[in-house]
């Protein structure tokens, strides 16, 4: 047991601002589809809870900012009364038990369909180009593109959002950029087809969604905010052709606002041989930005220690393995076995199984 004593980089701690974080180990947001009518329900103050450690960060599931940012069953939100009210209590346990929390508002953008929108209207993006339907078995329907008069009622919504979110409780917001939603449909230039301000070079593709930025500064606070890019990802079609430009400029840019954090999606791995290896590295986003730097993507312990300890990210977001080990700093700790994860369950509506009901190691 002796060997378990010495502090392994993940387990160290780490000042994110005004926030004292006790080790390195986030929780990344993960969609679960289990909020009922768009209203979060009591079964996941146990699941966010189990996932709480003193000193530990938690990044709540993708949080709709409005009617049409929705494009999946059963999605939380966080745009009405009865929303904010019903996040309160959820908020709560995880600060009960010493963990900060963190929102992550979301519009989905063109990853949508008629029926996910009021009155069965069209989604709307930047572009008329919609997904290809029935990629990953989801119906999208064609979208609209948004006006250029109607965008800052979207960035209204974002700012509302973040109002919200500190309202219920949350230590702040992290604005979704990221695996093909709405403002990475923006970004992208695979998808970006408009040839107004919002459309074109790399400065203007950006500008939507560095005005939400700018909107949610300004009403929470620089030091409550975060966001999430990917901009070598291809998720729901939306890539570049120069990710490496688009991801310098937006690490730069958001730089500017003082934002706490930048949480970036690591490019896809490559199986070379019978080992995955990545062939860019996020290392100048990371230099570039002034505030915390998290990693996100298949990181395994030993990735996640060698990440910290190399300074490639102060600290590691771990989505399916956190689902399936409430208790994963501690399993790190004492390099204990993990739970395998069950994905036939990860979406499904029920409150316990797959949700709640992964073990904790023994004491």
């Amino acid at each position: 047991m002796a060997a378990n004593c010495n502090t392994i980089p993940l387990l160290t701690p780490y000042k994110m601002g005004n926030f004292n974080l006790s080790h390195r180990v986030v929780l990344a947001p993960l969609t679960r589809n289990r909020s009922y009518d768009n209203v979060p329900q009591p079964h996941a103050i146990l699941y966010y809870s189990q996932r709480t450690s003193n000193g530990g960060l938690l990044i709540a599931e993708a949080t709709g900012v409005s009617n049409t940012a929705q494009g999946y069953p059963d999605t939380p939100g966080i745009w009405t009364k009865e929303q904010v009210e019903a996040w309160k209590p959820i908020v709560e346990a995880v600060h009960d038990k010493g963990g900060v929390f963190f929102c992550q508002i979301w519009h989905v953008g063109r990853a949508s369909s008629y029926a996910f929108q009021p009155n069965g209207q069209a989604p709307i993006s930047c572009t008329d180009k919609g997904v290809t339907p029935g990629l990953d078995g989801m119906d999208y329907s064609p979208p609209r593109p948004l006006r250029t008069d109607e965008i800052p009622s979207i960035v209204n919504d974002f700012r509302l959002a973040a109002r919200n979110a500190i309202e219920a409780g949350f230590d702040g917001v992290e604005i979704h950029g990221a695996n093909g939603y709405l403002l990475d449909q923006f970004m992208k230039d695979q998808v970006n087809d408009r040839t107004d301000k919002y459309g074109g070079s790399l400065e203007n593709r950006c500008r939507f969604p560095l005005e939400i930025v700018e909107a949610v500064v300004n009403e929470i606070g620089a030091d409550r905010v975060g966001i999430r890019l990917s901009p070598y990802a291809d998720y729901m079609e939306a890539s570049d052709s120069n990710p490496e430009a688009l991801g310098l400029y937006m690490a730069n840019a958001v730089s500017k606002f003082g934002i706490l954090y930048l949480h970036v999606v690591e490019p896809r791995m490559t199986k070379i041989g019978d080992k995955y290896e990545t062939p860019h590295s996020l290392l100048p986003m990371r230099k570039a930005f002034r505030g915390t730097f998290f990693a996100a993507g298949g990181y395994n312990r030993q990735d996640g220690n060698k990440a910290v300890a190399d300074n490639y990210s102060d600290l590691v977001a771990y989505g399916r393995l956190f689902l399936a080990n409430p208790d994963l700093p501690r399993r790190f700790q004492l390099n204990a076995p993990l739970n395998k994860y069950n994905r036939d369950t990860f979406y499904i509506p029920d409150p316990v199984i797959g949700y709640t009901d992964y073990p904790f190691l023994e004491d």
